[in-house]
């Protein structure tokens, strides 16, 4: 999984300054030990993404502020012992040229590199400009086989240091590891020494993994996330406004502080008995899935692998998605809160997989099922790291009880992203909203509408049906054409023209019939509650006249399949493919096209589950 920007801040390269100097420091370390191992399914799946994606969107940065007194010496000397404390930090990933990595290797000694920037004075914002010099670094992809895993620059005025700007491999760190350094770092800075490790270091971590036990947990999460593919909804925003999944825009970073949200979140876990990240949780899917007019929420959740002690501290990157799969249909909110625990426990439980069998299930099961599957919402909540990441802690807004602030845009391959970096005493999230899907209103609108819902519960429970009214966000409009199929929206306009496409131009109807065809009917929801209205759901039926050209219903399936990626919002495949000789007299009759002599039938879709 391409892992979305884990920053509140983005800014574009820093502008050159006339004063300043500029000095390589090459920093020995030496005293850990050297090992050899497997890949972890974390490296695995971000190694990956380094391989393909633009290092701009794969590497990740951090900025870690200098206490005021502080020698250059002290710098590299905790730079130093980190390198020895964390085996991520000594890793490397040998491989021929043209290959992905299989193994890890950690080297016991060896050498790193601090760029100086000495100024004689900084800019006017200084975080801001190692926040720059920071992101500036991240261009240019990691030589995995050879290069150390951090790139780090050091800026000084007038030789005293005041902030250390990184770039990070991502296959060696994630959100989570970059936070735990840069405690650490302070730490050593304050003079502190430093607790002994208690989380597993990636080899170690491997070998777990690769146990029998860690195999058929593995297996488990590849079955969690095959129903959800087969079952699910393949879009949560399928909307004639909407884009395919997958297909990148730019966003605006918009980002709430609330005072107000802070302290409803807080009574409305107290009056309901849930943790608080079970009860934004909660209401993030209940808003989504309201907005998008769905019966579930489907929603990566990418630091939720985490919450095992012996991965808790690794300073390695887990970048796994959890897959939460939430069915929103109850009465009232306090039902939802309820379900979501044992659902967001279930996707944690799933986690961990081994990420190219994933990649090989999800090609498979979305060409069986002819959808395309979408990371459409992601939600990450990293309020409770072991310490802030970059800027939370001076960026929270003074005594406001709410602002919404927009900043700069960035490339998202998501349809929307959610970055909550605390809970208390403001609620402070980050949105990244498609504007394909989202107007700048509308997406203040969502987060204002979060801080509704969360008054709302602290006071009461709030019926389902009365989202619209608390929060005033409104489901998403669809024309006549728009039927939930398989637990999908699909327009069957949309089916009609891609198909036709497909099948080179030849003329194409495509038909709502009642009652299931080959789906899965009464099967068991990811969350072991039984589908309530699966069986009520009609299915599309494709008549295409093939005239004098050969076609088959499994050509015609496969050549839809390889449109669907590209293809506007809405397209599923249908059930049943019928061929017929020529288009009856009155081609938007259905009744006039099922009179017609069949020349073959079938789908083109697989088993489900």
């Amino acid at each position: 999984m391409t892992p979305a920007v884990a920053k509140d801040t983005m800014l574009q390269n820093p502008q050159p300054l006339t004063s300043t100097t500029t000095t390589t420091v090459t920093v020995a370390y030496a005293g850990g030990d050297e090992r050899r191992g497997p890949l972890t399914m974390g490296q695995a799946n971000m190694i990956r993404c380094i391989l393909r994606d633009d290092p701009t969107h794969i590497n990740i940065h951090d900025v870690w502020p200098v206490p005021e007194g502080t020698t250059p010496a002290a710098v590299t000397d905790a730079l130093r012992a980190l390198a020895v404390r964390h085996e991520g930090l000594r890793t490397t990933f040998p491989h021929p040229p043209g290959s992905a990595p299989i193994d890890q290797v950690v080297a016991a000694e060896g050498t790193f590199t601090v760029t100086v920037l000495d100024h004689t004075e900084l800019p006017a914002d200084p975080a801001e400009y190692a926040e720059s010099v920071a992101r500036a670094a991240r261009a240019g992809r990691f030589a995995l086989e050879r290069e150390f895993p951090l790139r780090i620059t050091l800026l000084t005025v007038a030789g005293q240091p005041a902030y250390v700007a990184l770039a990070f491999s991502h296959a060696v760190a994630d959100a989570s590891a970059m936070a735990i350094l840069r405690e650490e770092f302070a730490e050593l800075l304050a003079g502190k020494e430093l607790p002994g490790l208690t989380s597993l270091p990636p080899v170690d971590l491997a070998a777990v993994e690769a146990s029998p036990a860690g195999l058929r947990k593995s297996e488990a999460s590849l079955r969690y996330w095959e129903r959800i593919l087969r079952t699910g909804p393949q879009e949560m925003f399928a909307e004639p406004r909407g884009r395919r999944p997958g297909t990148d825009e730019e966003a605006r970073q918009l980002t709430l502080r609330s005072r107000r949200g802070g302290r409803a979140l807080a009574g409305a876990a107290r009056r309901t008995g849930h943790p608080e990240a079970t009860v934004l949780m909660a209401a993030w899917c209940a808003l989504v899935a309201h907005r998008a007019g769905q019966d579930s929420c489907v929603t990566a959740v990418p630091s939720a692998n985490r919450f095992h002690a012996r991965v808790a501290r690794s300073v390695t990157t887990t970048s796994q998605d959890a897959l939460l799969h939430l069915d929103v249909r109850v009465p009232a909110f306090d039902a939802l809160v309820s379900r979501t625990w044992g659902a967001v426990l279930n996707a944690y439980r799933h986690s961990q997989f081994d990420s190219v069998r994933l990649w090989e299930m999800i090609d498979r099961v979305t060409a069986e099922r002819g959808s395309h599957f979408g990371r459409d919402v992601v939600f990450n909540d990293v309020s409770a790291l072991p310490a802030p990441i970059l800027g939370t802690d001076a960026q929270d807004g003074g005594d406001a009880e709410q602002e919404l602030t927009w900043g700069p845009p960035q490339a998202l391959p998501t349809r929307m992203l959610a970055f909550t970096y605390r809970t208390t005493p403001q609620l402070h999230i980050s949105l990244w909203a498609a504007p394909s899907v989202f107007t700048p209103e509308e997406a203040e609108g969502f987060l204002s509408g979060l801080v509704l819902l969360l008054e709302a519960a602290a006071a009461g429970d709030v019926p389902m049906e009365a989202l619209a009214e608390v929060t005033g966000i409104r489901p998403a409009e669809r024309g006549p054409d728009w039927l939930r199929v398989d637990g999908c929206w699909v327009s069957s306009d949309a089916v009609r023209e891609t198909l036709g496409r497909a099948v080179g131009g030849l003329p194409v109807h495509v038909s709502e019939d009642p009652g299931p065809y080959g789906s899965a009917a009464g099967a068991a929801d990811t969350d072991g509650t039984a589908g309530e209205a699966s069986g009520a759901e009609p299915h599309l039926t494709a008549y295409i006249a093939c005239g004098d050209t050969p076609l088959a219903p499994d050509e015609a399936h496969r050549a839809l399949t390889a449109l669907i990626p590209a293809a506007g919002s809405g397209v599923l495949a249908p059930h049943r493919y019928v061929i017929v000789g020529n288009p009856p007299t009155e081609p938007d009759r259905s009744d006039a096209w099922r009179r017609l002599n069949t020349i073959d039938e079938g789908t083109g879709r697989s088993r489900q589950v």
